[in-house]
């Protein structure tokens, strides 16, 4: 009831009213039954522009620490969440991977929609990076299309670290849905999860008109950290007593906090979730 009393009386009208969302492909969305919406990832947005041009509800997974915040600002966050009935998932990993696996599951037998960004975290530059196989994975048990969704512009709208957006229109641009029925029962095989999930990333590309890289985002974000930090060493040993270089380093401390995925705003579980054929991470990405 609240997720329908946000969308439609609260934040829904002031939203389309200031941005102005588009949308390509909506007769691709279907009007009934499962399906997954395999989204790329560029912004914490991309997950109210999407729900708010699809008239059924999506439900995405969302990282468990949502629903622990404390302070005012906590509590407010795990009301909002709790409210638009979206569902927490333990970062711990170990049997919490399962457990990721399970709740998206319980959404698509219920016959609802369920959003995954398969890179498992924003774009830390704007292009996308290769796609965690839990989508696969999904696709196979829960035996449902896959319908690859571009959200454009949403960086521009809102970007990492941003909290108020910029007024701009975005757009979303959904693709044909994908059918993998043909793996039925191979959801075990990683070669099979692999090529599906490089299916979808390749549609996604086409979709979105973004630069692909074959490398994960968590691994970019990382590279960016380890870059930042070392530049500020070099700032620090070359600075003057006094200087700003101190500083400077302990504000990256802080950056580093919130860009590795373990503490990142971005609504994406990162270690809960199964490990993919590669064995580096999450597979499944959500809210």
């Amino acid at each position: 009831m609240f997720y329908w009393f946000l969308k439609t009386i609260v934040i829904g009208p002031i939203i389309k009213l200031l941005f102005r969302p588009w949308v390509e492909g909506e007769e691709n969305i279907p009007e009934e039954g499962a399906a997954i919406f395999a989204s790329n990832h560029l912004s914490f947005s991309d997950s109210i522009f999407l729900p708010l041009v699809v008239s059924r509800r999506v439900t995405f997974l969302a990282k468990s620490d949502y629903f622990t915040g404390r302070g005012i600002k906590g509590r407010l966050t795990a009301a909002f969440f709790k409210g638009v009935g979206q569902l927490p998932v333990d970062r711990s990993g170990g049997k919490a991977s399962n457990a990721a696996l399970s709740s998206g599951l319980k959404v698509l037998r219920r016959g609802d929609l369920l959003g995954i960004y398969p890179e498992g975290t924003r774009s830390p530059d704007g292009r996308l990076y290769r796609g965690r196989t839990g989508v696969a994975r999904m696709a196979l048990e829960g035996k449902v299309t896959v319908i690859p969704v571009a959200m454009i512009g949403t960086d521009k709208a809102q970007p990492t670290g941003k909290v108020i957006p910029r007024i701009m229109r975005v757009g979303v641009r959904v693709g044909k849905p994908l059918d993998f029925s043909r793996y039925e029962g191979m959801e075990d095989d990683r070669f099979v999860l692999r090529s599906i999930t490089d299916e979808i990333m390749y549609e996604l590309m086409l979709l979105s008109g973004q630069e692909y890289v074959d490398m994960y985002a968590t691994s970019m974000k990382d590279r960016l950290v380890s870059a930042a930090r070392a530049k500020a060493r070099e700032l620090q040993e070359a600075a003057k007593p006094g200087s700003a270089a101190p500083e400077l380093e302990e504000a990256l401390d802080a950056a580093e906090g919130k860009a590795r995925p373990s503490a990142d705003a971005d609504p994406t579980p990162t270690s809960s979730e199964p490990v993919d054929d590669d064995g580096d991470g999450p597979v499944v990405a959500a809210v």
